[in-house]
């Protein structure tokens, strides 16, 4: 091989590696940025607004569940991740009519514009169980709780029962309940209720379709909130 091919090749290999390299920091970048991230005071101020109960620090609490749960998002690379909360979806609603404010964390935390949209338009409807089971595998793995034997609730599924939310999603873990039958005895969920949903659309706000997934599980999927909304709310 004579020294320009050399120098080809290794120009591609460096490239590569330099590819590869801002791809995995850059994931770190947007991971910690979630994690710090506060929901500015006039969106907490409307949600505060719709549930009065809450104090401060709860609010707090639920900020820091919906950060849980845009992390998920990341981590999941496009494949859908259920809501489990109907408290933190609402948090989820009220960001959204920020639209600017969304679409610029979106940006920073994604790379993408994270849509939200009513279940009965998601692509396919046995997807939000696997959306939840995947929700609990990851909040699970972030936590270093053993998904089949836990030994806690994670916050994002334990948040609507610690602050008593009216119609909020109940979890037990008398049972694993992301690998058993849905069970809605005593107002107990065991795999989750269908309620809005999102996904990702290419790289920035497009909300031209659902990506290449047909079931919104594989990589033009996204990511659905399974508890808490009424129809007609979406991220485009």
């Amino acid at each position: 091989m004579d020294s320009y091919k050399i120098a080809i090749v290794s120009i591609i290999i460096f490239s590569i590696f330099t590819w590869l390299y801002e791809k995995k920091n850059r994931k770190k970048r947007q991971l910690r940025f979630i994690q710090k991230y506060k929901v500015p005071k006039p969106i907490m101020d409307r949600f505060r607004e719709k549930y009065p109960k809450i104090n401060t620090e709860e609010a707090s609490l639920v900020n820091k569940a919906l950060m849980d749960y845009f992390y998920l998002c990341n981590m999941a690379n496009g494949k859908m991740v259920s809501m489990p909360s109907r408290v933190v979806d609402d948090l989820w609603h009220e960001f959204l009519l920020f639209s600017s404010v969304y679409e610029s964390f979106c940006k920073k935390a994604f790379g993408r514009f994270l849509h939200h949209i009513p279940d009965e338009a998601m692509p396919n409807k046995n997807s939000n169980n696997e959306g939840m089971k995947r929700a609990w595998q990851l909040i699970c793995l972030k936590e270093h709780i053993n998904p089949k034997f836990p030994d806690k609730m994670p916050l994002l599924f334990a948040i609507d029962s610690m602050l008593e939310i009216e119609n909020g999603v109940k979890y037990s873990l008398t049972k694993t309940f992301l690998y058993s039958n849905t069970d809605t005895s005593n107002n107990t969920n065991y795999a989750g209720s269908a309620g809005c949903g999102g996904f990702y659309v290419g790289d920035y706000a497009d909300s031209s379709g659902f990506g290449e997934s047909s079931g919104g599980l594989g990589d033009g999927g996204g990511a659905s909130c399974g508890s808490g909304c009424d129809g007609g709310c979406s991220g485009s």
